[in-house]
């Protein structure tokens, strides 16, 4: 098995797709916008995945937070809010902005597990800073870490309740960042006192199955590799300080955070202790190159994949979702209220 996340091109798979995939034999896929078009379609694409392999449990991922970043969008699938509509709930709430946003999760997970997609990358548990770039913004739960924590946790579980794994990013935290890693690689200077703070809501929440790296340098754990490639905050901060011992992905190698080619992005972030490289934009000569140059999945990254595999539980009843998203609008008035 390769250790990667590759990405499709298209509404369906094409003949070089299919044939790719069944001798490169991915450790599962992404899916984006360019994917979705209808609910019957995106079903027939997840099973044409599924078909390739002849494995029902595939791990067959999503970026479905709400907000800002939704693939599966109206008037096809329903709205979902930001991160910020719950943090602000929270202000006024607390208990009633976990039980929302347990809601929320439980009926997106419905449309994911729907749609065949049974790992969504969410929650976001990076803690909002004053002055940071808005890249993460209202996507984040807030800017306390124990209230990111709580309702991570809420996310996690509402996901769980319709059959789909979520995924706790950006390791070791992205709250600080002064840029947009899609364009430019951010330099986090705050000491290591200080950045407990960013540590706390991944650290509370560190069972979780899956988990995603940030493109970020931390000057106080390594000068030199931004967090997605480097050996030090890899084993120390993520495994050993934070004790993530779950299916780790890098974020999107083709943001211009990283330097090389995403061939030699994938090989440095496996190398450093990630478990699966993540190449969204399905290019072929990426992939192949991407293939070439990684080893066979290692025994312990296999072990975590099928940890994560072994979470996808049964697909939720899709009836409730009515009445989830009543019950998470009901809870979020009471900001207005």
């Amino acid at each position: 098995m390769t250790p990667a996340i590759f990405g499709i091109s298209g509404l369906e798979l094409s003949a070089d797709e299919r044939a790719f995939f069944a001798d490169a034999d991915p450790a599962g896929y992404i899916v984006f916008g360019r994917n979705v078009e209808s609910r019957d379609q995106l079903r027939r694409l997840t099973d044409q995945l599924r078909a390739v392999h002849g494995r029902e449990r595939l791990l067959i991922t999503i970026d479905q937070e709400g907000g800002r970043v939704q693939r599966m969008k109206p008037p096809v699938w329903p709205a979902y809010p930001s991160g910020g509509a719950f943090d602000a709930l929270y202000d006024v709430a607390p208990v009633s902005a976990i039980a929302a946003a347990r809601a929320n999760a439980h009926a997106l997970g419905l449309d994911l597990a729907e749609a065949g997609i049974t790992c969504t990358h969410a929650p976001v548990l990076d803690v909002r800073q004053q002055g940071a770039h808005d890249v993460i913004g209202d996507r984040a739960y807030g800017h306390e870490p124990l209230r990111v924590a709580a309702l991570g946790r809420a996310v996690l579980d509402g996901l769980a309740r319709a059959g789909v794994v979520g995924t706790i990013k950006h390791m070791p935290g992205h709250g600080r960042t002064h840029c947009d890693t899609h364009k430019a690689m951010p330099t986090v200077t705050e000491s290591e006192d200080e950045l407990e703070r960013d540590l706390a809501p991944f650290k509370a929440l560190n069972h979780a199955l899956t988990g995603m790296t940030g493109h970020l340098l931390f000057t106080a754990w390594d000068k030199h590799n931004p967090a997605t490639q480097s050996p030090f905050i890899i084993e120390q901060i993520i495994r050993k300080r934070i004790g993530f011992d779950g299916l780790l992905f890098t974020d999107d190698l083709d943001m211009a955070a990283l330097s090389g080619t995403v061939p030699q992005r994938a090989e440095r972030a496996v190398a450093a202790g990630c478990d699966l490289a993540l190449n969204c934009w399905a290019k072929m000569d990426d992939m192949v190159g991407i293939c070439q140059r990684l080893p066979v999945m290692g025994e312990k990254a296999t072990a975590r994949l099928d940890r994560a595999l072994a979470g996808i539980g049964p697909k939720g009843d899709v009836a409730e979702q009515a009445a989830l998203i009543a019950k998470r609008d009901a809870l979020l008035a009471l900001v207005t209220a």
